[in-house]
């Protein structure tokens, strides 16, 4: 069994340039809640409407800010930024074990796939013609690669990842159990026959998708390749689970997608951009760079500026949303009264 991981409160400080107060010989062995943490655990206190927390805690010591700190009686960190901070520090306690080089016996590789000898690739993966597996890259259980992709160095594939095809990741990518990637772009063009019938006619996908550095693809989303050009994740990227990324979006640097979001082909998202869960962006559409769009919003034309954008009707008492729905209805013909009223009105005043 290995010795569990332990770090002197000093240490912590030095290491993460945070101002200690309080015991630097106390040795913290892991991360909690304020509600939870004991007292050989660090916690931290990022909003300050938690501060009541801080009296009935028992953590060891607690990351908050400089103006918080005067309220907590223990040993704490200061930080600008207390949950960048634990962050970090609790990194230094996840228990992942580090991936062993080597090739599972029962994993299926291509002659001309290059697997770098520092890769791990684990039990049942396949991984196709031309495809490139780079130093450090680890391959879990049951993983697909397939033909012309490339998997950058320390890039880590958790469990059942399917690269289809055409498919580049940069360096350091994680990407979780069940993600599909370069899967057939929706694109189909209706043929119609001399009675106005007919069918679809499927567009093929030539295009592939292209993933920068440090970017993470949550369980279960899909990101199709492009049609004719790339679909392509800038550097820093996060997406949650189950997100749809339609051929040919093109998502800036540092942008963070919350689950259940879907984008339409062709939309381009800036950099900086926060998009809330289950929200919607119609395709051919462009998003600024700094743009927020609240959890299940629909966004239905380009945005030009920075800001926070929602739509939708928030939740209601069902009575009420029923009467507001009920009047709802009647909104265009309320507006044209309106304006008839208000026509009649300046039809009056220059008469007079």
């Amino acid at each position: 069994m290995s010795t569990p991981t332990r770090y002197r409160l000093d240490e912590l400080a030095a290491r993460f340039k945070l101002e200690l107060r309080g015991d630097g010989a106390r040795m913290i062995a892991g991360v909690g809640t304020l509600a939870t943490a004991t007292s050989g655990q660090l916690s931290f206190l990022a909003n300050s409407r938690y501060r009541t927390q801080l009296d009935g805690s028992h953590a060891g010591a607690i990351v908050l800010r400089a103006d918080d700190a005067v309220h907590c009686a223990g040993a704490c960190l200061i930080a600008a930024d207390p949950y960048v901070a634990f962050a970090k520090i609790a990194a230094l306690f996840d228990p992942t074990p580090a991936a062993v080089p080597g090739v599972h016996p029962s994993a299926v590789i291509a002659a001309d796939a290059r697997v770098d000898a520092s890769a791990s690739i684990g039990p049942h993966c396949v991984i196709e013609a031309g495809a490139i597996i780079d130093s450090g890259a680890v391959l879990g259980p049951h993983c697909v690669i397939g033909v012309d992709c490339a998997v950058g160095a320390q890039s880590r594939l958790v469990a059942r990842v399917t690269l289809v095809t055409r498919v580049t990741l940069g360096k350091r990518v994680l990407v979780h159990p069940g993600a599909v990637i370069g899967a057939d772009g929706f694109g189909l063009a209706f043929e119609r026959d001399a009675s106005d019938h007919g069918g679809w006619i499927k567009v093929p996908q030539l295009g592939g998708v292209r993933i920068g550095d440090d970017c993470e693809i949550g369980a279960n989303t899909t990101i199709d390749r492009g049609a004719i050009e790339d679909t392509v994740l800038e550097e820093d990227v996060r997406l949650d689970n189950q997100i749809q990324i339609a051929h040919n979006v093109h998502i800036g640097a540092h942008t963070a997608m919350a689950g259940c979001a879907a984008v339409a082909g062709s939309a381009k998202i800036g950099r900086y951009c926060l998009i809330g869960g289950g929200a919607g962006i119609l395709g051919h559409l462009n998003v600024a760079d700094g743009v927020t769009i609240t959890a299940r919003a629909l966004v239905t034309h380009s945005i030009h500026s920075a800001g926070e954008y929602s739509s939708g009707v928030p939740l209601q008492e069902s009575r009420q949303w029923r009467r507001n729905a009920a009047r709802f209805k009647h909104l265009d013909d309320l507006a044209r009264r309106v304006q008839a009223i208000e026509k009649e009105l300046e039809s009056k005043e220059s008469k007079s």
